[in-house]
């Protein structure tokens, strides 16, 4: 009977060696305070007194947002303050408004990603305080099959995609791909 118990207890710590998991760093932690713009992105842009200049703008695949009069002035990797600075300094620079006065706020944040054992895989809207629990629950829940206490999170971070681990109340961005694992027994 013991020999039993130390097979089952084996079995185990091999079972627990194999996780696709075990390898992976933790994602770093993050929120929308630093965000940083992306193609997928819909922003809102307010030139005060110039009622023809504003309007929605989307981030194109390119990372870039099409505005009136000045053209194609990219986004993707700003934040909203950083992207009021771009417009601010094409106005001023091609002599199209004296002293503007520049908002940018985003509209509609990119989509996220889940896939693996959740009930519909698929991309949706991202959903502000969102975690991974939330994110699967958007996703139709997890399969009966899913390793349910953690998944592997792909964010990018400065331009560079870095996957990780995450727990079931991580923060999800906008942009993450989740995928959430089969459970090993």
């Amino acid at each position: 009977m013991l020999s039993g118990r130390y097979c089952l207890l084996g079995a185990l710590a091999l079972t627990a060696a194999c996780s696709p998991l075990r390898d992976l760093p933790e994602v770093p932690a993050s929120d929308l305070a630093g965000y940083q713009l992306g193609a997928g992105d819909r922003v809102r842009v307010i030139i005060f007194g110039e009622e023809e200049l504003t309007g929605e703008y989307s981030v194109s695949e390119v990372g870039a947002i099409s505005f009136p009069l000045i053209g194609a002035v990219p986004a993707s990797g700003l934040s909203t303050t950083e992207l009021e600075s771009q417009i601010f300094s094409n106005l001023v620079g091609k002599r199209i408004v004296k002293e503007p006065s520049v908002s940018v706020e985003v509209q509609d944040y990119r989509p996220f990603y889940i896939l693996g054992e959740v009930e519909a895989p698929g991309q949706y809207p991202y959903v502000a305080d969102m975690t991974v629990l939330t994110a699967a629950a958007i996703g139709g829940g997890f399969t009966y099959r899913a390793k349910t206490d953690e998944v592997s999170l792909t964010r990018t971070v400065a331009g560079t995609p870095i996957e990780g681990r995450a727990a079931r109340n991580a923060v999800v961005l906008p942009g993450d791909v989740i995928y959430v694992h089969e459970r090993l027994f």
